[in-house]
């Protein structure tokens, strides 16, 4: 929980930020990789339990917002990104920003949210509410309040039941 807290201030100070990483859980067979058509993101299939190579050559903290936004991907799903990655990637919600697709033993991850800082402290802000017991929509109604004015349109996620 108080990762989150750092990473909301790190996130403002981010955004073109480079670095090694050297953790273990980052998959170095580049077997997996593919560009998406539409947006022209790399996407990566590896295994549940391992992060994407594209990660390799980022600051940590941009490692840290993409294990963030798997583990609540359940909350990101009704979330909307801001960025306008709706109409030029085609993204469904914030989560896509991060995973494109979760499968029984795989995730296709998306490297969109390595270079937006938008579709970052959406990812981080709503999984601090999250953390902090807020229902799925109350959050959704916070992050759309916040981004509704100055941002882009909100990619098309459907609402919560």
């Amino acid at each position: 929980m108080k990762k989150i807290y750092i990473l909301l201030s790190l996130l403002f100070i981010l955004s073109a930020c480079k670095g090694e990483t050297t953790q273990q859980e980052v998959h170095s067979d580049t077997s997996h990789i593919h560009h998406n058509p539409l947006s022209g993101d790399l996407q990566e299939l590896t295994s549940i339990n391992e992060l994407p190579s594209f990660l390799q050559e980022k600051h940590e903290n941009i490692t840290t917002v993409y294990k963030i936004a798997f583990e609540h991907a359940d909350v990101l799903q009704w979330i909307p990104c801001y960025c306008g990655c709706g109409e030029s990637a085609g993204h469904r919600s914030s989560l896509n920003c991060f995973v494109a697709e979760i499968r029984d033993e795989q995730v296709l991850w998306d490297d969109h949210g390595t270079r937006c800082l938008v579709c970052m402290e959406i990812a981080v802000e709503s999984a601090k509410l999250s953390n902090d017991g807020k229902s799925i929509k109350e959050i959704r109604k916070y992050i759309d309040e916040k981004y509704q004015e100055g941002f882009s349109k909100p990619t098309p996620t459907e609402m919560p039941a």
